[in-house]
């Protein structure tokens, strides 16, 4: 019988009965689409956890080669993990929380098109590594990836005795859990690949990965979410700004990267499977979402949102 097993991930918030804060890693690839930005917010205001670093993420993918606009992106001149890191750095402005780490990322995947695992070295990665060697003995680092695996894949490449200090929560990929077969064919897993497969290979890296059935079923509309966020607030106004300017036709949109931010935070909403990685991958057991209660993670995220947790 498939074993179902409920997120017990609750447990590291129990430092904070000590005075302790989890400490957690957010990389973003915030230009992409209009989720990213919600997901950072729900990161900064959540008061059990540290945001300790916000790292912009590239997007970079064969569309942008052949069409004129990626969502409301001009293609032309685009320079993708810039634009990630713009957005980050508007968001946290408007937070009043620009203490917060956020280095800029890797500008394409790690190795080449043709595989290879060379490192994409950038202030994200060596950011990564100097944060996790910082802490504590007893701690370990919680890092997030909502885009491409680029620079944390390169953290681990250049300073692999890391590995056994973060805990890695990754959006990407298809996953069944009835059949149990893995699918690659996902936009932030096509955009750095190598980086996934380094991931998914390298033993004993403690990996869980969001993948798009168990986060498909979070969505947001768009007139109740303009009708919900304060135009008097930046925050809220950029909000409602990025879904107005970068998917304006969307009646409704899929909060994937939320949903991942959402299970990691209210695990009690949230149901995980431990999987066997891909068979073309080295052989071990991950972690994988194939569940959420998604009427209680929305209502957690406007909760958090207007300072009501």
């Amino acid at each position: 019988m498939k074993t179902i097993i409920v997120s017990l991930l609750g447990i590291m918030f129990v430092l904070s009965s000590f005075g302790q804060k989890q400490k957690v890693w957010l990389d973003a690839d915030t230009g992409n689409e209009m989720d990213d930005l919600y997901a950072i917010v729900r990161l900064v205001k959540e008061p059990l956890v540290e945001l300790v670093g916000l790292s912009s993420a590239h997007f970079n993918n064969p569309d942008l080669l052949v069409f004129e606009k990626w969502n409301a992106n001009d293609t032309k001149g685009l320079n993708t993990v810039v634009e990630s890191q713009r957005l980050n750095e508007q968001i946290l402005k408007s937070l009043n929380r620009m203490d917060i780490l956020h280095p800029i990322g890797a500008d394409r995947q790690i190795g080449r098109a043709w595989g290879q695992k060379d490192s994409r070295n950038s202030e994200a990665a060596q950011a990564i590594i100097k944060t996790v060697k910082a802490l504590p003995e007893s701690e370990k680092l919680d890092i997030l990836t909502i885009g491409a695996m680029t620079n944390l894949a390169s953290a681990l490449i250049l300073a692999p005795e890391i590995k056994s200090r973060i805990r890695c929560f990754a959006l990407g990929a298809q996953y069944d859990p009835k059949t149990r077969i893995w699918n690659k064919n996902e936009f932030n897993i096509r955009n750095d690949l190598n980086a996934f497969d380094y991931l998914l290979n390298l033993e004993g890296l403690d990996l869980t990965m969001m993948c798009l059935q168990a986060a498909l079923p979070l969505q947001f509309k768009r007139e109740e979410t303009y009708s919900k966020l304060d135009e008097s607030n930046e925050t809220e106004k950029i909000l409602e700004n990025r879904w107005r300017e970068q998917n304006p036709q969307d009646e409704n949109r899929v909060m994937w990267d939320l949903a991942l931010v959402e299970a990691y935070l209210k695990p009690a909403f949230a149901q995980l499977e431990a999987a066997t990685t891909p068979p073309e991958n080295e052989q071990r057991k991950i972690r994988a979402y194939i569940k959420i209660d998604e009427k209680a993670l929305a209502d957690d995220f406007w909760k958090a949102l207007k300072g009501k947790l």
